[in-house]
């Protein structure tokens, strides 16, 4: 019996890595049987038949886990957003922060490309969020020391817009890596006949990034639907006034004597991200119990 972390899942084997080195298994039947696939990050035990051949026989309890990338137990999602060449909808950076916020994962949020332009209106729109901001550049260099220490121990993934830079960024932070940039790679990327599986690289001092070779994976369309009920809960600064307005089911959009819509006023709350808040309160209303099934 042996205790590891599935680094890669390719094609029904499981690559478990140890102390001692990286065990090739199967999972137990069983898990078919319950509905359960283990995932990029998950902790699990394992055996070895008389062969030699490992067998994955049990998943600990995971932190948390997304549908796509396919990976369990992130401790931090880094958010890639830029002000020039593409310019970042801070409404894409909202969804985000929402689902790592229901998800119990911390967010760093880097304003790259800070070279062309530094961000000040994406930094003021998120400075009093208390998520860790760091303006960074590929180019220059800028950055890459403080992000490399705020992501050092952690397992991330790594999520941006297309062209933001975030292959440029990956490089800088661990040039073995070689992630081709400002194109997708034609061998791991979405063309019908290719194969993706997703993989735990080493970033370097104790950083992990769980993602698919050659492209940042993660896919906003296939994210978690979260209640609008409890959408207040996923964005951090309405935290110190939930439980404060006048009524107890407040949405927080209109209703008279709500605490977050008169923090809002007096600019303790930014204007964009309460806007993200009604957008997305929006589609959740849409969305019927029923779809979810």
């Amino acid at each position: 019996m042996g205790t590891g972390v599935i680094i890669k899942a390719l094609s029904g084997f499981y690559y478990v890595q140890t102390e001692n080195g990286i065990t090739e298994c199967r999972a137990r039947g069983r898990f078919r049987l319950e509905g359960i696939s283990p995932l990029v990050g998950d902790r699990v035990d394992f055996s070895l038949d008389a062969n030699g051949k490992g067998t994955v026989d049990n998943i600990y309890e995971r932190k948390n886990s997304f549908a796509r990338p396919s990976v369990a137990n992130i401790d931090c999602m880094v958010i890639l957003a830029s002000a020039v060449n593409p310019i970042t909808d801070p409404f894409l950076i909202d969804r985000v922060t929402v689902l790592a916020e229901n998800a119990g994962c911390e967010v760093i949020i880097c304003i790259n490309k800070s070279d062309l332009d530094k961000g000040d209106d994406l930094f003021d729109i998120y400075k009093t969020t208390g998520y860790t901001l760091i303006r960074t550049s590929a180019a220059t260099g800028a950055g890459i020391h403080e992000l490399r220490d705020a992501i050092s121990g952690k397992l991330c993934v790594f999520v941006g817009n297309s062209g933001v830079g975030k292959s440029s960024i990956l490089n800088t932070l661990s040039p073995e890596l070689n992630l081709k940039t400002g194109e997708v790679s034609d061998k791991l990327g979405r063309g019908r006949h290719t194969t993706r599986h997703i993989e735990i690289f080493s970033l370097g001092s104790g950083a992990y990034i769980a993602d698919t070779p050659g492209f940042s994976s993660f896919e906003m369309d296939k994210t978690e639907h979260i209640p609008k009920e409890h959408l207040q809960y996923s964005f951090k600064e309405f935290e110190p006034f939930i439980g404060k307005c006048r009524f107890d089911d407040c949405a927080h959009i209109k209703e008279p004597g709500c605490a977050v819509l008169d923090a809002l006023k007096k600019g303790i709350i930014s204007k964009s991200r309460h806007d993200s808040y009604i957008r997305l309160h929006e589609i959740s209303s849409q969305i019927k119990e029923w779809e979810l099934k």
